[in-house]
């Protein structure tokens, strides 16, 4: 099934999260790209937090990301989420970070498999959620 879902958060760059040049450390790019998804996800009407305490788990299976130019301290940096697919119990992302110029920093994607709290393997994606995507699904 494919989707078109779009969902825009916006952080700035901590002090912490930068090395000694005030370059913003390219590991943290994975949290800020998790900020964006739990986001969309909630704007979507779909919480982790809810759906864990239902047995449902969504680990990430792959991550692919590209920068193009660094964040610094302090940069307002706005993150574009895309919920692109869903396949069997596999959901597709897909990321762009923006610093406050407009210029497109990084882009990402990620693959999430819906799986089961008590046993770990694959599972269908709920009902609930089947429900949600329905109103996003591209005709």
């Amino acid at each position: 099934m494919d989707i078109q879902f779009i969902q825009k958060t916006s952080l700035r760059v901590r002090y912490g999260e930068t090395d000694q040049m005030g370059y913003c450390y390219y590991g943290n790019y994975a949290q800020y790209f998790e900020v964006g998804r739990v986001e969309a996800l909630r704007s979507f009407g779909m919480s982790y937090k809810d759906m864990e305490n239902s047995g449902v788990m969504l680990p990430v299976s792959e991550f692919n990301v590209r920068y193009f130019a660094p964040a610094y301290y302090d940069d307002l940096l706005l993150i574009t989420t895309k919920i692109t697919a869903l396949k069997g119990p596999r959901l597709f992302f897909e990321y762009e970070i923006e610093n406050e110029n407009g210029k497109v920093i990084s882009v990402a994607s990620t693959t999430l498999v819906f799986v089961s709290k008590e046993t770990m393997r694959p599972i269908s994606p709920p009902d609930y959620f089947m429900d949600l995507m329905q109103k996003h699904q591209v005709k």
